[in-house]
């Protein structure tokens, strides 16, 4: 039986809701949009699961993955010129899903027993950061995670966080914090443009900063 819980539904929904954004800017048909969301929702938790052998993956198991993304592309697709009114929502729902996939593929590690602090931030790290670089690949983006945005700096304290936290406070705990850790970086990333140094780029360079607008 597969057991659900909060984290995985929340990253399903708000990472669907991020690729069918980004489909319907890049001016893709319905088809592409779902196909979009849907990567988006999934990818990354296909690639945790074939690397710690929970074959086959949930989401071949499980078709509420596929059915939850489907809807909410749909729903995007109806209510995107609403949610195209808020400056960088894309990148807001993505940190929502970012936190929500380290805090469920941090435990679920846990849950098969790969105990180690590096296999448990390496699995965080895959499924946050994996349906997101599909969805960016696909459209001709650099993903994220290769740019200069906290992304997989986010997930990484967060699935240390996780690691350390499930020692000292029992129950869920441990994934709030996670979750609350991952996103909250994240957010603040986007908001006061912090920045990964690149090479060849001035550190006092504010040009590549981005900004959020509270929605």
């Amino acid at each position: 039986m597969i057991t659900w819980n909060i984290f995985e539904i929340i990253g399903i929904v708000t990472f669907a809701v991020s690729g069918a954004l980004t489909g319907i800017q890049k001016k893709l048909d319905v088809f592409g949009v779902l196909v979009l969301a849907v990567t988006t929702a999934v990818g990354g938790g296909i690639l945790r699961d074939v690397i710690i052998g929970n074959t086959p993956p949930v989401t071949f198991r499980d078709p509420t993955y596929f059915i939850v993304s489907s809807i909410m592309a749909v729903i995007v697709c109806f209510t995107y010129h609403w949610l195209d009114k808020y400056q960088n929502a894309i990148q807001f729902f993505d940190a929502i899903g970012l936190g929500a996939f380290t805090a469920a593929s941090a435990n679920l590690a846990i849950q098969h027993n790969l105990n180690t602090l590096f296999i448990v931030a390496m699995v965080a790290v895959i499924t946050g950061v994996g349906g997101g670089v599909l969805r960016d690949v696909f459209v001709k983006e650099i993903p994220y995670v290769f740019r200069q945005e906290v992304y997989a700096v986010a997930t990484i304290a967060g699935a240390i966080s996780f690691y350390y936290s499930q020692f000292y406070f029992t129950g869920n705990i441990p994934l709030y914090l996670c979750f609350g850790i991952t996103t909250g970086l994240r957010l603040c990333g986007i908001r006061y443009g912090w920045n990964i140094p690149v090479p060849g780029i001035r550190l006092n360079d504010k040009t590549s900063a981005r900004k959020f607008d509270a929605m």
